[in-house]
């Protein structure tokens, strides 16, 4: 029998509303498999008769001969005819809870990962900005999204594709969204896009994930822009490349530098990782003369050009420069684009432009992430984009961050003038600030955090020590009123943190 004390674990167990939506004879079967797991119910000891049981558990015996009967099928108990119910030898194999493990320096239970997983695990992985606090960086504003548009959309590709729409798409994506795709970026970034060069993905990140694996081997070395965005550095550390730093300037990446770099000895770099239209995260637009050199450098050198194209829609003094990828006569560069900053981050969808010897080997790539992208968001989103609805929601929301940018400058000099010096963008969705006084970046990111205000510091975007401190402000996703409100609260935070 039950001690009293196993008997009353079973009751709590089996009582807890945590486990009320499991049958009843699942709970006591569960019940008794923990006392097992646990060592609480030694190898060899006997189990109450069905019928006891169930009179102490105030339950049908047929719950008990249900449970029993499953414990017995799993290997956890032996049923003898006419000798009863015993805790099966098998038991002496399972691992015990609380049984000693082997523990790192840090007391954390000791993992053995690979070199790649270890890379991974230890940057931290890309963290995004969940919910729109101020001041996130690259999170669009979503109230004003014409919702009622997007679900007539929506509902006219359920009923045209019906239950087609429930399948697969096919991993390089859904043609219609490809051939929107390729119209929208020759016309509006000026790029060299047909349907068939067109690669839909989940997201950029994903897009970066795969030039890593599939143009670089470990140990080579891409140049990347220095500060750079973080989420291209960690893909390509990940990857066991070799990141070169690039300094920036007014002008963007300095390409003499890469130039002078690719001339040493050694094995050159294979491969540049740029954003020429809004540097993130100093704003700066790579020059014309610095975009030829560029893709001159990558002919020579038979390097690949990764342009990132992220937020380009959204430029506040002319028109936007056109996409490297559209200058490139050579088939060097592959184009990344995406929908999260310019739609809304819960889409998931963002694009690649391929050069056509690389389509089949991207695709393929692909399969082994996630295999496709889920086929109705891709038939609604072309059907946004072909019915001018995408191309009306860019340009309104562009007057809107406009204005939303020039707000936050001007709250920027007239509160925090005695803190950080603003640097504001030609173009993007969020403006960089370095300090002017000895203030710890950390303390600062750290506490506005605990304040409900979300700052990017700029330090880990820098691979360099020659930089200022400072912050990264995003203005998007937020009204002017929403804007002064929480600068506000940083000025008395940076106050504080000064004295």
């Amino acid at each position: 029998m039950f001690k009293h004390a196993q008997l009353e674990s079973v009751k709590a167990w089996i009582g807890d509303p945590a486990h009320g939506a499991l049958p009843l004879h699942a709970r006591v079967q569960r019940a008794i498999r923990q006392l097992i797991l646990d060592g609480v119910l030694e190898v060899g000891r006997p189990l109450p008769a069905s019928r006891a049981l169930a009179q102490s558990l105030e339950v049908s015996r047929d719950t008990v001969e249900s449970a029993y009967s499953q414990l017995h099928a799993e290997g956890f108990i032996e049923r003898r005819v006419g000798s009863g119910s015993y805790v099966s030898e098998r038991a002496l194999r399972l691992p015990r809870r609380g049984a000693p493990r082997q523990t790192g320096v840090d007391g954390r239970a000791a993992l053995r990962l690979s070199q790649r997983g270890s890379a991974i695990f230890d940057s931290g992985g890309v963290r995004d900005f969940l919910a729109p606090r101020p001041f996130a960086p690259g999170v669009p504003e979503t109230r004003s999204f014409p919702l009622q548009t997007w679900e007539r959309l929506e509902r006219q590709v359920l009923k045209e594709y019906g239950t087609l729409a429930l399948l697969h798409s096919a991993p390089q994506g859904m043609e219609p969204l490809r051939r929107a795709i390729a119209n929208y970026v020759s016309l509006e970034r000026g790029a060299h896009a047909t349907p068939e060069r067109v690669l839909v993905l989940t997201s950029s990140q994903q897009a970066l994930t795969l030039c890593a694996q599939v143009l670089l081997d470990a140990g080579d070395r891409i140049f990347i822009e220095d500060p750079v965005y973080h989420g291209a550095r960690k893909a390509f550390d990940a990857a066991g490349l070799e990141c070169v730093p690039v300094p920036m300037d007014t002008d963007g990446l300095q390409v003499e530098h890469l130039l002078e770099t690719s001339k040493q000895p050694g094995m050159p770099p294979r491969a540049v990782f740029l954003t020429p239209s809004h540097q993130f995260p100093t704003g700066a637009t790579l020059t014309l003369d610095r975009r030829l050199a560029i893709i001159e450098w990558a002919r020579e050198n038979q390097g690949w050009i990764i342009e990132d194209d992220y937020d380009s829609e959204f430029h506040y003094a002319g028109k936007p420069t056109a996409c490297v990828q559209g200058l490139d006569p050579h088939e060097r560069t592959i184009y990344i684009g995406t929908f999260t900053k310019s739609l809304f981050p819960g889409l998931r969808i963002g694009y690649m432009v391929l050069p056509p010897s690389l389509v089949a080997p991207m695709t393929v790539a692909r399969t082994l992430l996630d295999g496709h992208s889920a086929p109705i968001p891709q038939l609604t989103l072309a059907r946004f984009i072909e019915g001018g609805h995408f191309g009306a929601h860019v340009r309104t929301m562009r007057a809107v961050y406009a204005e939303r940018r020039d707000v936050l400058a001007r709250l920027v000099r007239q509160h925090l003038a005695d803190f950080v010096e603003a640097h504001v963008p030609a173009g993007g969705m969020q403006m960089p600030c370095v300090f002017i006084r000895e203030i710890s970046e950390r303390d600062a990111v750290e506490s506005a955090r605990r304040m409900g205000i979300d700052l990017l510091g700029l330090t880990a975007l820098h691979a360099s020590s020659r930089h200022k401190a400072g912050f990264l402000m995003g203005f998007a996703a937020h009204a002017p009123h929403e804007l002064e409100i929480a600068i506000k609260k940083l000025a008395k935070l940076l106050h504080a943190l000064c004295h």
